[in-house]
């Protein structure tokens, strides 16, 4: 398999449909639902991923990727962490196992500060994408907002 890149993230916002959320949050005052819920005000579809809820955002939620039903993993286009550094070598390996099972090469985004360079390193030698260190509602707002999709 060619080796994963690093995305231009205004890119991956226009093609991406379906953004699985690892991390999401229930609580409106953490960016882990705020921005959850932007991207899904402004179209995409939201799959929140945590072991202690049931649903998020109105979404059901499922406890981490490697739970995720085949047919739901498929439609997944990009991953957004939300979860602290430490965790960012499981999360990669949780989505190069997902990648694995469903054949489907997905684009691992790193919220700021998210990111560790054993994880990037490890998705890129599997195959994988990533946008490291970037607000995927900023990006948004900033590039795609107005100008559509």
């Amino acid at each position: 398999m060619e080796p994963g890149r690093i995305l231009d993230p205004v890119e991956v916002l226009r093609r991406a449909k379906v953004v699985a959320v690892v991390g999401a949050s229930k609580n409106p005052e953490k960016d882990a639902n705020r921005v959850p819920a932007y991207l899904k005000e402004a179209g995409y579809k939201i799959i929140p991923i945590n072991p202690t809820a049931d649903e998020i955002l109105g979404e059901k939620a499922y406890p981490s990727l490697e739970a995720l039903p085949d047919e739901v993993a498929r439609e997944v286009d990009v991953i957004d962490v939300f979860r602290p550094p430490r965790e960012a070598l499981s999360i990669a390996e949780q989505a190069i196992k997902l990648a694995s099972r469903t054949g489907k090469r997905y684009v691992v985004w790193f919220q700021i500060g998210t990111a560790s360079d054993e994880a990037v390193k490890r998705l890129t030698e599997a195959g994988l994408d990533v946008v490291v260190n970037r607000c995927m509602m900023a990006e948004h707002r900033e590039n795609i907002a107005g100008a559509g999709r």
